[in-house]
């Protein structure tokens, strides 16, 4: 595998996600030279909190413009770069009016654009792309064929369609066309990091992100009447941009890691809140039976196919090669929860 020159620029895609921001963050409090891309360079706000970061740290941030479906659009921010993180894809998983223009076309021709663009540059060695524990699986039911009751690296997402998960089947199409890309050369690697649902404190007041969204729902009372028995596999924000940043720089990573510190249900998160905040906010205090799922489920983005294949069943992801080949360390699940809702009620967000 390949040693990556620090002194080299590093370019980040999607720039201003909640994933992108805090590999930013760290690589610039490393001291080292950052190129993000964003959609539109004319909106500073938008990544004003990534120019304030660079403003009180040793490393140096460029912004450059870039559209995953610009073909082309990712080659001057990647001149002189030696690795590449891909982060910029669309998450969505309510609220889709057209799955293949909001989620498999950005996905898939957008891995296309970045990776084609670095195939076409001498400079890049490795390329780091957040993919998604749903690149191993569409549903919790898929676990009975695992071989032995767990989700793995080896395994890969057959189940997902355009109108069933479709954000899962963007996130498989748009992995395979990047190991499809990778193997058509042999001068950079590509590593994949799969992260389970992502929380923990987010460097913005932002609320379009489907995570954020979540931990919102959580206190603000839109959940009051219970919460679905649906398992989730959680990797806490910090942990995983620092997952990103081993597997850019450990020139002995290769191929697909999970990112999850373990699995747990919506009841668990809300009992976690309780502890703390019961007192002040409207947080789920019950788990909803499977039959009023089946019943009203459908008015809240939930098909009577996803409901048989994942409420009220288990959900297992083998996280140890992230451990024992990247050195991993991943926060309690409690602590990532906590830390998440004092970010959210401090930036007056619920």
């Amino acid at each position: 595998m390949k040693e990556i020159d620090k002194q080299k620029p590093i370019i980040v895609t999607g720039g201003t996600g909640y994933i992108a921001s805090w590999i930013i963050k760290n690589l610039l409090e490393k001291g080292l030279d950052v190129r993000a891309t964003v959609r539109d360079k004319s909106n500073i706000e938008k990544y004003k909190h990534l120019s304030d970061i660079a403003n009180n740290s040793s490393g140096k941030l460029t912004i450059f413009e870039a559209d995953l479906l610009k073909i082309g659009s990712f080659e001057d921010a990647m001149q002189d770069c030696e690795l590449v993180f891909h982060t910029a894809s669309p998450f969505m998983i309510s609220g889709i009016k057209d799955a293949q223009k909001e989620l498999i076309e950005p996905a898939l021709n957008g891995t296309r654009n970045v990776l084609n663009s670095a195939k076409e540059n001498s400079s890049v060695k490795r390329i780091v792309l957040t993919a998604s524990v749903v690149s191993m699986h569409g549903d919790a039911a898929d676990m009975k064929k695992t071989e032995n009751g767990i989700f793995t690296d080896k395994d890969w997402n057959t189940t997902s369609t355009e109108t069933h998960r479709p954000y899962s089947y963007s996130k498989v199409l748009a992995e395979k066309e990047a190991w499809d890309i990778a193997k058509t050369q042999n001068r950079f690697d590509l590593v994949t990091v799969h992260p389970g649902f992502v929380l923990g404190p987010s460097l913005t007041k932002r609320k379009d992100s489907a995570s954020i969204d979540f931990m919102i729902s959580m206190l603000n009372g839109k959940y009051k009447t219970g919460v679905p028995e649906l398992t989730l596999g959680i990797v806490d924000i910090r942990d995983l941009a620092n997952v990103h940043l081993t597997a850019a720089f450990n020139p002995e990573a290769k191929g697909r890691y999970i990112a999850t510190a373990g699995s747990a249900k919506m009841i668990e998160f809300a009992s976690i809140l309780q502890k703390k905040y019961s007192s002040k906010y409207k947080i789920p205090k019950m788990q909803l039976p499977k039959f009023m799922l089946y019943l009203f489920g459908p008015l809240q983005g939930f098909s009577w196919k996803y409901v048989r294949r994942n409420i009220g069943l288990p959900l297992k992801f083998d996280n140890s090669k992230s451990i024992n080949e990247l050195g991993t360390s991943y926060r309690p699940i409690e602590e990532t929860i906590l830390d998440h809702a004092e970010q959210i009620i401090k930036d007056g967000l619920v």
